[in-house]
C-alpha cells in the first residue's frame, strides 16, 4: 500500500525513498559509483551514467523535490548557478530575448548582463511592481520572464502572480528563483511558474557543507534543462545528493523557525533609532507586506537593514557582534551577516547597483536557529558598542 503523503513535512521525510529499504537500511545509501551496467537504452540522456544526473541518489532526490513543490519533475546540479544557467540556456538560448526582474543575486545578473551578450541572448529588466509596463517590452523573440519570490538583498515581493499570468497571456516561460522562501513557505507551481529555481546550497541543504542547485516544475521543461545540463557538465556528486537528501527532512522545521526568528530580529531593528531602514517583508511597513502574506506562507529567514552613519558604521557594527559569522551565502543553521556589495553583488558595477537600489552601507541578515532572545542581546550590544 502507498504511504498517505499529503502534509509537506510527511513528504520531506518519505517522498523519493525506495520503496523497499536497500538492504534494509532506513536512509538512503550512498551509491558512489561513476558507472552503471548497459540495459539496453537507446537514448544517450537515458543512459545511467553519474553525469547524466541519473544514479539513484539522484533519482530519489529529483521525485522528492517534485513532490515538495506539487510539481511534475526536478532535477538537480552542481551549483544554483548551474542550474539557473542550464535552465535558462534551454529556454532563452539560440537568439531568445528575456524580461527579468531589475533587482535580482548577483551572479544571476552578471550572467544576464556579462555573458548572454556573447550568446547572442538579449535581456530587459522589469520593475516587478509595474505589470503594466511589460508588455511595452514584449519583442517577437521573448521567450521567458524571470523573477525572484523574495529578491535578494532587498527582500521585496514582487506581482509574482501576475508574472505568471502575464507569461501565461503571452506564450512566454514563467522562471522564478525560489531560494529565499523555500518550499515550505512558496510552491510556485500552484500559481501557475512553469520553472522553480533554487540555490540548494542555501535553505533545502541548510548546514552550509555542500553547493548544489534544483530546476523543479513542468515535466517537458526540465527534460529540455535536463538535455541542456548533461552537455554543460554541471552535475552533483553523490556524496553531496546524500547530504542534500538528509538536509531536506529537517527543512521544515529549520525554515519555521527561521521565519519566526527573522520577524523578531526585523522587529527589533525596526524599533532602534540608529537603524535608518528595515527590509523585510513580515513587516507591516515594508512595501509589498501584504502581498507577501497573501502569497507565501511564511516571511524567511532574511532581512537587510541600513545604519546611522552608512558603510563606515555598517563594518563597525558587523565588527562588533558576536553571534553572527561575517560571511557570504545564507539559509544554514548558522546566522550569517554581510555587506552585498562586498559579496553576493560585488560583480555588479556602481551604476547597476544604484539602479536596483542596493547602496554600499546595506547589511544583510541571513537568521539561523540559534535562540532569537541571544541574536537580539548580541545586536543590542553591537549597536551600543557601535554608536557609544
Amino acid at each position: 500500500m502507498a504511504k498517505l503523503m499529503k502534509g509537506l513535512d510527511t513528504k520531506l521525510i518519505h517522498a523519493g525513498e525506495p520503496e523497499e529499504l536497500i538492504g534494509g537500511a532506513v536512509t538512503m545509501p550512498i551509491f558512489q559509483s561513476s558507472t552503471y551496467e548497459y540495459a539496453g537504452q537507446r537514448s544517450y540522456h537515458d543512459l545511467r551514467y553519474i553525469r547524466l544526473n541519473n544514479t539513484p541518489n539522484h533519482v530519489a532526490l529529483h521525485t522528492k523535490l517534485a513532490m515538495l513543490e506539487n510539481a511534475e519533475a526536478a532535477l538537480v546540479a552542481g551549483s544554483g548557478m548551474a542550474a539557473i544557467s542550464a535552465a535558462l540556456l534551454a529556454v532563452v538560448g539560440g537568439g531568445g530575448h528575456l524580461l527579468a526582474q531589475d533587482c535580482i543575486y548577483g551572479g544571476t545578473h552578471d550572467l544576464l548582463t556579462q555573458d548572454f551578450p556573447a550568446l547572442g541572448i538579449e535581456v530587459d529588466f522589469i520593475d516587478g511592481d509595474d505589470p503594466g509596463l511589460w508588455r511595452e517590452m514584449l519583442r517577437p523573440n521573448t521567450r521567458a520572464i524571470y523573477v525572484e519570490t523574495i529578491s535578494n538583498p532587498l527582500v521585496r515581493v514582487s506581482d509574482l502572480q501576475a508574472a505568471s499570468d502575464f507569461a501565461a497571456e503571452n506564450g512566454l516561460v514563467s522562471m522564478i528563483d525560489n531560494t529565499f522562501a523555500s518550499p515550505v513557505n512558496f510552491r510556485p507551481a500552484e500559481i501557475g511558474f512553469d520553472l522553480s529555481l533554487h540555490s540548494a546550497t542555501k535553505y533545502l541543504n541548510g548546514h552550509t557543507d555542500i553547493v548544489a542547485g534544483a530546476v523543479i516544475g513542468r515535466a517537458d521543461l526540465v527534460d529540455q534543462v535536463t538535455h541542456k545540463l548533461n552537455h554543460l557538465g554541471g552535475v552533483l556528486d553523490p556524496h553531496a545528493c546524500f547530504l542534500l537528501h538528509r538536509g531536506l527532512k529537517t527543512l521544515g522545521v529549520r525554515v519555521r523557525h527561521q521565519n519566526e526568528s527573522a520577524l523578531r530580529v526585523a522587529r527589533f531593528l525596526e524599533q532602534q533609532e540608529r537603524v535608518t531602514k528595515v527590509n523585510y517583508p513580515g513587516l507591516e511597513s515594508h512595501p509589498n507586506h501584504l502581498r507577501a502574506c497573501e502569497l507565501l506562507d511564511g516571511f524567511g529567514g532574511v532581512l537587510s537593514f541600513e545604519l546611522e552613519g552608512g558603510v563606515e558604521m555598517a563594518d563597525q557594527f558587523i565588527a562588533n557582534i558576536t553571534i553572527p559569522i561575517s560571511a557570504p551565502s545564507l539559509g544554514g543553521v548558522e546566522t550569517l551577516i554581510t555587506r552585498p556589495v562586498t559579496t553576493s553583488h560585488s560583480g555588479m558595477a556602481a551604476e547597476d547597483l544604484a539602479r536596483a537600489g542596493i547602496r554600499e552601507g546595506l547589511v544583510r541578515l541571513s537568521v539561523g536557529l540559534e535562540t532569537s532572545d541571544d541574536l537580539i542581546e548580541d545586536f543590542d550590544r553591537a549597536l551600543r558598542a557601535t554608536y557609544d
